[in-house]
């Protein structure tokens, strides 16, 4: 029983970060991230029984993903307020900073860092996830499909709309993004948008 448990411990160990990024994600809220992975390793455990084989990858991010969406119902039924109104959280900001950039680029580099995040919190949830799980952490579609449950169609759908709102989002702040990803001659699209990574995805 003990080595069943001190196996169960270095799975924990190997996904943990993974699973915390997925839930941090998907909740925009650190300790509600924290309280859903703990809760995913748990119901993990004790149905561990059930697991049949294949990815336990996608296995523990498949109740990540059901446990985040547990806390965003009974969230729903507490507040009336938008998941878009949530509170904005700058905890996480991408490794975008260049440290040998002058404070100016620097603090140019956290405000970009800033409306990223601000973007991914204004995706619904589903959206989110799937983003989350494409360009944040590389999985290909059918491991998505895996992992959230849901069609490969639905995923690829929302990662589509996801990134078309991320982008529209973005170019509300032109000042804020590289000049190789601004408008161009107005056009409203970002130069090497996700529209070009979405047309390599689908061939």
């Amino acid at each position: 029983m003990k080595g069943d448990l001190d196996a169960f411990n270095q799975l924990v160990v190997t996904y943990q970060n993974l699973a915390y990024s997925v839930a941090y994600r998907t909740l925009q809220d650190d300790a509600a991230a924290a309280d859903a992975v703990q809760d995913s390793f748990i119901k993990a455990y004790r149905a561990i029984e059930n697991f049949q084989g294949g990815s336990f990858k996608s296995w523990i991010i498949r109740i990540v993903a059901n446990t985040c969406y547990d806390q965003l119902r009974s969230r729903q039924r507490r507040f009336t307020d938008s998941l878009d109104d949530m509170a904005e959280t700058e905890e996480y900001v991408p490794a975008l900073e260049d440290p040998a950039g002058d404070p100016h680029d620097r603090f140019e580099q956290v405000e970009l860092g800033a409306l990223i995040e601000r973007s991914f919190a204004a995706l619904p949830a589903d959206q989110r996830l799937v983003l989350t799980l494409c360009d944040v952490h590389g999985f290909a579609y059918d491991e998505i499909a895996e992992m959230t449950g849901v069609p490969m169609g639905t995923v690829k759908s929302r990662i589509n709309r996801a990134r078309a709102r991320v982008r529209d989002y973005l170019l509300q702040y032109p000042e804020l993004l590289p000049s190789t990803f601004r408008p161009k001659d107005g056009a409203g699209r970002l130069a090497g948008s996700a529209e070009d990574g979405e047309a390599q995805n689908e061939s």
